[in-house]
């Protein structure tokens, strides 16, 4: 059965390609379910216009179905995506 570390170890290969950075270390997922072979995803963009967002959730599917689960992602505005103080550092903000 998959783990959320095994979960986490495949989000931090999905690379926001505006900002460089992981989608797990930028704070974009919300939530992580797993019920024996499905893998439910809650996550956000930086932004609702995110140019990227479709790109980013093929990116996250594809990432955990490398694993042999099930994915579904799903996308919420709420709350807003709001780096955090070390975040905000990393990108110099």
């Amino acid at each position: 059965m998959v783990t959320k570390e095994d979960i986490i170890k495949k989000l931090e290969l999905c690379i926001d390609p505006e900002l460089d950075i992981d989608v797990w270390t930028l704070g974009l997922i919300y939530d992580i379910k797993i019920d024996e072979n499905k893998v439910e995803i809650l996550m956000t963009f930086t932004s609702p216009m995110c140019p990227f967002g479709p790109e980013l959730v093929r990116n996250v599917e594809d990432k955990l179905k490398s694993l042999g689960v099930d994915v579904q992602v799903n996308v919420t505005f709420e709350p807003a995506w709001k780096p955090s103080d070390e975040l905000r550092e990393m990108l110099g903000v």
